[in-house]
């Protein structure tokens, strides 16, 4: 389906929160179309990119929708990104096109000086003036708002958010094919998952993959998206018991910073309209799922997947509950548990995740990185590791790259910090490996307190005694340290690497 066949239907498409700004099914398909036709008429053409550098706005879906009827890349870029690294996405990506908002207008000011062969041929600015930019909407008015006669599919050219190195952008093949004959998973999974009278929360920046590519298949179901400014705990359940929200999707570290609030300030809120949520993105506490559970219902639901779409898994909330810890049992692609060698492993024991079947990917100008993305069969992984249990659920481990080896045997911090995190006065727990002359690497967390009051040495002292409680010895920290503020992106994925750097010295 598509947005224009929900036009006269009288809902809105996107609804702002906490401003209210709305944008309604028809204005949505009017402003793609003026795009689009803007697009051609600037000489875009089927596999050219465009760059699009707006916070979470009354804009950001038509520009999506614009490049995407139009057979172009879209390229959402992180909002928290420097100049430099901004110009990095648009240059490595090859764009054509950049979008830009008023917000986002010093970012965008700082481009060219980082850009080797200079801006690209047509810039527009949301809201806003800038030098050299053409202000939009205002730029598009004139061109029709019918849809351009070569209408065809494009995609996502989603960049990776850069936690282990460079972002790298995750390019699949375009279908060649009409935006209304393009088959899709997500395409099934609304129809069992998403009625048609649902109300949609996307708390997340749309420049991720999940919320744009969710918050898009669900407005071409004709249902309404009310999409967060910016998250915070007690927004979103302002948002939810002021739209009566049904559905939506949250990363696990929203779950944290909601159940950290007051339960006065919790109970405040009516979120009886709630039917299922989903969840994915990052590793969810066992602990942290079930007091999501005792709060909201058994309505959580998981998928595990990445941007590079190689395969999923999924687990509703009544399977969890016989399998906590679980993502679940194979939605796309079959799977496999490797070790370095590359042979299967036997039940419950870790070894690197392969997925069999799913979607094929390149990684932009990286021949290397994509051909170590895939085994000998053809198997594609993401580094990700985890073990099938005798039922065929699969649990994750950790990353591979975030594996401490101290005194040679093989640590995964996941499960320190799955721990920290359920202490009541721990919003966020870092556990990570450091140089030590004896072992080898020895394990470090840093912690975020609740109250950054708490960020004591003898707090640390208590915590290290709590967790040697809760914890085998050897994968429990020697050392705790506090930050005001852990470094993870808005989906949840943590900077790890930052902090090993200032750790390691």
């Amino acid at each position: 389906m598509q947005i224009r066949q929900h036009v006269g239907n009288g809902k809105p498409a996107v609804i702002l929160h906490p401003s209210g700004t709305v944008v309604t099914f028809d204005e949505l398909e009017a402003r793609a179309n003026h795009l689009a036709h803007h697009f051609r008429a600037n000489g875009l053409v089927e596999g050219d990119v465009v760059a699009i550098l707006m916070e979470n706005n009354e804009h950001m879906h038509a520009a999506m929708w614009g490049a995407r009827r139009s057979g172009l890349y879209y390229v959402p870029i992180n909002i928290h990104l420097t100049p430099a690294e901004a110009a990095y996405i648009i240059e490595n990506s090859g764009a054509s096109a950049v979008i830009g908002s008023a917000a986002l207008s010093q970012t965008c000011a700082g481009l060219a000086e980082h850009l080797t062969a200079g801006l690209p041929k047509l810039l527009m600015i949301a809201d806003g003036e800038l030098p050299g930019w053409d202000r939009y909407p205002e730029c598009v008015a004139a061109q029709p708002d019918t849809p351009i006669e070569d209408e065809i599919e494009g995609d996502l050219l989603q960049y990776s958010s850069g936690t282990t190195g460079r972002p790298k952008g995750i390019k699949r093949e375009l279908t060649h094919l009409p935006p209304a004959e393009v088959p899709g998973l997500m395409k099934m999974l609304m129809s069992f998952w998403l009625p048609k009278d649902a109300v949609y929360l996307s708390p997340a920046p749309l420049y991720h993959t999940a919320p744009s590519v969710w918050s898009m298949q669900i407005q071409a179901e004709g249902i309404t998206t009310v999409v967060m400014e910016k998250f915070d705990a007690e927004g979103c359940l302002d948002a939810i018991a002021r739209y009566g929200i049904t559905h939506g999707q949250f990363v696990p570290v929203m779950f944290t910073r909601m159940l950290k609030l007051p339960q006065s300030v919790r109970d405040s809120y009516d979120l009886s309209s709630l039917k299922r949520v989903m969840h994915a993105a990052a590793p969810c506490a066992v602990e942290i799922k079930k007091q999501m559970i005792d709060w909201w219902g058994p309505i959580v639901d998981e998928y595990y997947a990445s941007s590079e779409a190689i395969g999923s898994t999924l687990i509703t909330a009544e399977d969890w509950l016989t399998h906590p810890g679980s993502v679940g049992k194979p939605m796309l692609g079959v799977l496999h548990i490797l070790d370095e060698e590359g042979n299967e492993q036997p039940q419950g024991v870790p070894g690197e995740i392969y997925f069999e079947g799913g979607n094929t990917f390149e990684y932009l100008d990286d021949a290397e990185k994509t051909a170590a993305s895939r085994d000998a069969h053809g198997w594609a992984t993401v580094g990700d590791i985890g073990y099938l249990d005798e039922d065929g659920y699969l649990y994750l481990t950790d990353r591979r790259h975030h594996m401490i080896i101290s005194g040679g045997v093989n640590i995964y911090p996941q499960e320190a910090e799955n721990v920290l995190v359920t202490h009541p006065k721990v919003m966020d727990a870092a556990v990570f490996g450091i140089p030590d002359a004896e072992m080898g690497q020895s394990v470090k967390a840093v912690v975020q307190t609740v109250d950054p009051a708490d960020g004591t040495e003898e707090f640390g002292t208590e915590l290290l005694s709590w967790l040697r409680d809760r914890l085998t010895h050897y994968k429990c920290p020697r050392s705790i340290s506090f930050e005001e503020q852990l470094p993870r992106t808005d989906t949840g994925k943590l900077y790890k690497q930052s902090l090993i750097d200032k750790y390691s010295v």
